[in-house]
């Protein structure tokens, strides 16, 4: 069995990363298995344990940490989030391809280390900063100065387009989700001939 694909999605905090995973999951041409992150962060509102987010405390997140279980971490907004190594690898040995949505910092880190074409780095942007503001405000889940600081950091993490493989604009979800998967059947026809 061919091992299968890494694909991070990563972008600015609501860009719409999760709108986007949940067309690409319903998707069967592209054998896609979602990678659960780990949090300390409390789940919101219809967020399920083990579906959306392995919610753990901050002693058993550093623990993680501290013994190399994480593809990847950050820190943000005074929570930690992580890529737990183990599950991917596990998934990823059973034939099926990763879509791991991070953020910025933690896509860097995993970019760092691939080496493979069984890796594809996804980078998904707002039609523009003014359109980014409204998604988060519409979302009405934080806190005007949370809303702050997540678009400063937006604006930082726009500048590092550069570092991954595409960069693809999410105009409409339906639209940007389309774009993703042409790229995933292409990298896997590829793998198929190599």
């Amino acid at each position: 069995m061919k091992k299968g694909l890494l694909i991070i999605l990563s972008g600015p905090s609501g860009v719409g990363k999760g709108t986007i995973r949940e067309y690409l999951m319903k998707d069967d041409t592209v054998n896609l298995k979602y990678s659960i992150s780990m949090t300390t962060r409390s789940p919101r509102e219809g967020e399920v344990n083990g579906r959306d987010y392995f919610f753990v405390t901050h002693e058993e997140f550093l623990d993680a940490l501290k013994n190399h279980k994480l593809l990847e971490h950050a820190k943000f907004v005074d929570n930690y989030y992580g890529t737990p190594k183990d599950y991917v690898e596990k998934l990823r040995n059973e034939g099926k391809n990763i879509l791991l949505e991070i953020e910025t910092k933690g896509a860097k880190q995993v970019i760092d280390k691939m080496h493979s074409d069984d890796e594809i780095s996804i980078f998904l942007v707002p039609p523009s900063l003014e359109e980014l503001e409204k998604r988060i405000r519409g979302r009405k889940t934080e806190s005007d100065e949370v809303i702050k600081k997540r678009l400063a950091k937006a604006k930082r993490e726009l500048k590092k387009e550069v570092l991954y493989d595409y960069v693809v604009v999410n105009d409409t979800p339906k639209n940007a989700a389309e774009r993703i998967i042409q790229i995933i059947q292409s990298r896997l026809k590829k793998n198929e001939i190599n």
